[in-house]
């Protein structure tokens, strides 16, 4: 796993309470009852400082799902393998 990945984890962990095994396609704000609006705020900002980005408004609108949001940090050039 690289430092990216495991450093997004760590994120979703201590946010949403989520073990690693958690965190999958199904890990989204409609299954996970914790995602709620104050959250999903502390998760984007968390990340915003973790990977040194700021999302534009509707990458934050469309931040729905654990698989989502590796690919809205590609798009920000955050390499997930690394």
């Amino acid at each position: 796993m690289g430092e990216n990945l495991r450093k997004y984890n760590e994120v979703f962990m201590n946010i949403f309470g989520a073990a690693e095994s958690d965190l999958s396609d199904s890990f989204t704000f409609e299954n996970v009852h914790k995602w709620d609006s104050l959250a999903h705020m502390a998760l984007i900002s968390r990340l915003e400082d973790i990977f040194d980005v700021m999302f534009e408004t509707e990458d934050v609108l469309h931040y729905g799902s654990y698989l989502n949001g590796i690919k809205i940090l590609e798009r920000y050039g955050v390499d997930m393998k690394a």
